[in-house]
């Protein structure tokens, strides 16, 4: 069983690798995205243009960036079981705040609102799956154990 685990995990895992990359190879494809949905607030505005002039970078790059490198990292460290429930609760923030932000299907009308409908659904799932592992957690247990209450 831990075997099974242990290659789900990774194959798990190629999804963030793999998006992660992708926005990082395409920075400006990324960041463009981002700035159709995100607006810095006013009360953090002035210190977004003191990071924008120290990095000579929009935030919306910062932000793809960021978003990248999370999510190689969080895949890298939980193939590897390193950190694993503390990087499935940063990639759940994630996957949340961007199904969120980019899953607008409740603004469309139900037939043109498919694709979103079942993207977010995919996003829920993924979500699932990272609580699983954030219930997992590093150390295999016996099932009776780990699920005798149930």
């Amino acid at each position: 069983m831990p075997a099974f685990v242990t290659f789900g995990r990774i194959l798990f895992a190629v999804l963030f690798i793999y998006t992660g990359a992708i926005k990082l190879f395409a920075i400006q494809a990324t960041a463009d995205v981002i700035a159709g949905k995100i607006v810095v607030p006013e009360a953090i505005a002035p210190y977004a243009k003191q990071v924008e002039t120290v990095t000579a970078m929009t935030t919306p790059q910062l932000l793809a960036i960021a978003g990248g490198a999370l999510e190689i990292i969080a895949g890298l460290l939980i193939a590897l079981n390193f950190g694993a429930r503390f990087f499935a609760m940063l990639l759940i923030i994630d996957v949340a705040v961007g199904t969120f932000l980019f899953s607008d299907f409740w603004n469309q009308v139900p037939p043109d609102n498919a694709k979103m409908v079942v993207d977010a659904l995919k996003n829920l799932a993924i979500i699932g799956a990272l609580f699983m592992i954030m219930g997992y957690g590093r150390a295999t247990r016996p099932a009776e154990t780990a699920y005798g209450d149930v």
